[in-house]
């Protein structure tokens, strides 16, 4: 049987408006479907078989959301918080309700965020099982040296019941403020805070520059999003717990 949606939830989560917006679309007789007009929001229409026009532009079901979103610093990684701006918040139109961020990233960490609506491919990319590599580029005050290279690969005890997974770090530039990249296969709570407060170090600024196989677009200003290319998701494919 053809999954049925309300004609008003359908639009607002192609993104022609808010609900209350699309059921005024509706009853001002802007939507056609199947080339008939139609002034019932409530209507339950079939997404992957009916054709749908908001004034003359067509309206495409994307069952599934991929987007990539640089994330500035003071953003929460979630979909609703009391206080703070979160991720959902800087799509704009782009957001719908199905929408989440695939793991997080703390507040004042920059970066790679993937937001999607494919809970299966976030299962898959943050389940412990699979030892997603995700990078990033680190700022310490501190020197940093062989041993904590070495101390890197071989786990750090970080206060929990386990010490963290061999990671690689790769320093960029040693001095009083250090530059480094940083490669972890986990995602405990400021995990990389938490390594290089154990040795001794201070994480100054962190921003993540990969998630797997997807890299941070170069060209993607902080703060800015796009959806990701048809070959960005084919490579993440591979992770949905569905195809393990």
């Amino acid at each position: 049987m053809d999954k049925q949606l309300r004609l008003d939830k359908f639009l607002a989560d192609m993104g022609v408006g808010t609900r209350s917006e699309v059921k005024q679309y509706i009853r001002k007789g802007r939507i056609r479907i199947n080339e008939q007009i139609c002034k019932m929001p409530e209507y339950k229409l079939s997404p992957e078989i009916d054709t749908v026009f908001f004034d003359d532009r067509r309206i495409e079901y994307n069952k599934y959301i991929y987007i990539m979103l640089n994330k500035p610093q003071g953003v929460i990684s979630a979909t609703s918080d009391g206080k703070s701006k979160t991720v959902i918040e800087l799509l704009g139109d782009k957001a719908r309700k199905d929408l989440f961020p695939v793991g997080r990233l703390d507040k004042d960490t920059e970066g790679l965020l993937l937001i999607t609506n494919d809970g299966d491919l976030a299962h898959g990319l943050l389940s412990p099982k699979k030892h997603v590599d995700k990078v990033y580029y680190v700022r310490v005050a501190g020197r940093l040296t062989d041993e904590d290279k070495t101390a890197f690969r071989e786990g750090i005890d970080i206060g929990d019941d386990t010490p963290t997974l061999p990671a690689d770090l790769s320093v960029l530039e040693s001095g009083e403020i250090s530059e480094a990249q940083v490669c972890i296969r986990e995602g405990r709570y400021h995990q990389i805070k938490r390594m290089f407060e154990a040795l001794g170090k201070k994480v100054i600024y962190l921003k993540r520059l990969s998630m797997g196989p997807l890299i941070l677009d170069k060209d993607l200003p902080c703060g800015s999003f796009r959806e990701l290319t048809e070959q960005e998701i084919s490579l993440l494919k591979k992770y949905k717990t569905e195809e393990l």
